[in-house]
Formats: structure tokens, sequence, C-alpha cells
């Protein structure tokens, strides 16, 4: 029985440089991706670096919406327990005003599952997961231009939009 590794299995299709580099030729993402002239290299370059600051847009987007939906998780909390009248023990009647087990149940740990606010938070969270991965394989082919396309990408993308999501993150 032959145990040898070469058959079936070859590298000669994608000669892949295992040290950082800027000679043309790497696959980006698909096989049929390969940027190897110079105008397909800054078209990767330019599309990486447009990403970087689309993944930075997305974070800010999401501090701000995770601080949309917690305000509003919380007025619907509040709502739905005021809405709640407690007996009183001397009139027999209801009480409106708040009581330290409303208070208690206010402030718990998590807020209630809201679909529209959840659903979507998962969905931006799955595309930031995405982006890393995409970023993630890129940087994988040690190819130079990609490697600072992404890297000025997310600092560019940083500059322009973390302020929102510092901000949100200053206001819970």
């Amino acid at each position: 029985m032959d145990m040898s590794m070469d058959g079936g299995m070859s590298l000669s299709m994608g000669n892949m440089i295992m040290y950082l580099h800027f000679t043309p030729g790497d696959n980006l993402w698909f096989l049929g991706w390969v940027a190897s002239s110079p105008g397909a290299m800054v078209g990767a370059c330019i599309g990486l670096f447009m990403l970087g600051m689309v993944d930075r847009w997305l974070g800010a987007m999401r501090a701000v919406m995770e601080m949309h939906w917690h305000a509003r998780a919380q007025i619907a909390l509040s709502n739905k327990l005021n809405s709640h009248a407690l007996p009183t023990s001397r009139e027999g009647g209801l009480q409106k005003g708040p009581s330290p087990l409303r208070n208690f149940v206010s402030h718990r740990a998590a807020l209630p599952f809201i679909p529209a606010h959840d659903i979507s938070r998962g969905i931006v969270h799955v595309t930031q997961t995405l982006l890393s991965f995409l970023f993630m394989l890129a940087v994988m082919t040690f190819q130079v231009g990609f490697i600072l396309s992404i890297v000025v990408g997310l600092g560019v993308g940083e500059t322009l939009f973390g302020r929102y999501s510092h901000h949100a993150a200053h206001l819970h």
C-alpha cells in the first residue's frame, strides 16, 4: 500500500508563498479571484480598504442600535410593570405607585426578548463575524498589499465612525 502524500493532492495549482511579499498572483477568497496584474492588485486593495471601513461602520451602527434598543426595552418593561396594579392593605383599592418589588424587578440583569431587536442584533453580529473571517483569509495570503489595505481601512473607518460607538458605550 502506497502511503505517500503526493498522490491525489498537489499544491501546483496555487503556489502559496509563506512569507510576507508584494508579488501579485495570490488567490483572494476564491480560486478564480487572482490579482495577477497591477490593476487587479489595486482593485483588490481598494475593495479590502472599503470592507475595512464597512466593518467599522457596522460596529458603530451596532453600538448606536444597542443603545436605542436598550432604551426601548427599558420603556417597554417599565410600561408592562406599571400597567399591573397592586392592591393596598388599608383601602382595598388599587395602588398605582412604585413598589419595592417593581423596583427590584425593573433592575433585572437581562431585558426581555424582543424579536425585532434580538434578531436584528444577531444578523449584524453574523455580518461582522463574516467580515472578520474574510479579513483573516485575506491576511493569510501574506500579501502585504492586502494586509496594509485592511489595516488602513479599519483605521480610517475607526477614525470616521469610532466616535459613535465610543459615545454609545458611555451613555449606558
